[in-house]
């Protein structure tokens, strides 16, 4: 075979078969005596016998923007792992986005044997449990001064309730002041 095949010269002008075949039925094609396709010949054929406005362009590949979050997740995720992290506006390349899918899902992965594991619980269980135990704290500072009141009046020699409303007095302040402060559980 001299030249092309129908397959093989499709694929070479990113056509179908069926509209090379169409092509070579209506003589728009220059084709050797075995009848395979002269490439060279049949490009410029086609080339003076076709309608631009006709012709198909191929398509752009359509690229979506990648959020400034992904971005920013991934110099996190690769900053983390002590790896080279993209100059700002520099891009990020595919293999750095890799690299940093690869390691969240080895992040993933531990967090969830983990779990398996018993040694790490829900966030929901973990707040909960502390705001349990912190309101089982105050109830018992709150309900201190009035055991203790009789027993400390009693050494000092003063009387019972008015130890207990200065004691009182005084562990209500020390709580205010500890409940304006907010454990920070990120």
């Amino acid at each position: 075979m001299q030249g092309m095949s129908e397959r093989q010269y499709a694929a070479h002008v990113g056509l179908s078969r069926g509209a090379i075949q169409k092509a070579k039925t209506a003589e728009r094609l220059v084709l050797y005596p075995d009848g395979s396709i002269n490439a060279a010949a049949s490009d410029a054929r086609r080339a003076e016998t076709t309608d631009p406005s006709k012709t198909r362009k191929p398509p752009e590949p359509k690229l979506k923007p990648v959020p400034e979050a992904a971005v920013a997740a991934v110099g996190d995720t690769l900053r983390e792992q002590g790896l080279a992290v993209p100059a700002v506006g520099g891009g990020t390349t595919f293999l750095q986005a890799k690299t940093a899918n690869e390691v969240l899902k080895a992040q993933e992965r531990r967090i969830r044997l983990q779990k398996l594991k018993g040694e790490l619980i829900e966030r929901a269980r973990a707040l909960s449990l502390v705001f349990r135990l912190a309101r089982e704290e105050r109830d018992a500072w709150v309900n201190w001064p009035a055991r203790a009141a009789a027993l400390m009046a009693a050494e000092l020699g003063v009387e019972p309730a008015v130890m207990q409303k200065v004691l009182e007095k005084h562990v209500r302040a020390h709580l205010d002041e500890l409940a304006e402060v907010r454990p920070d559980v990120r």
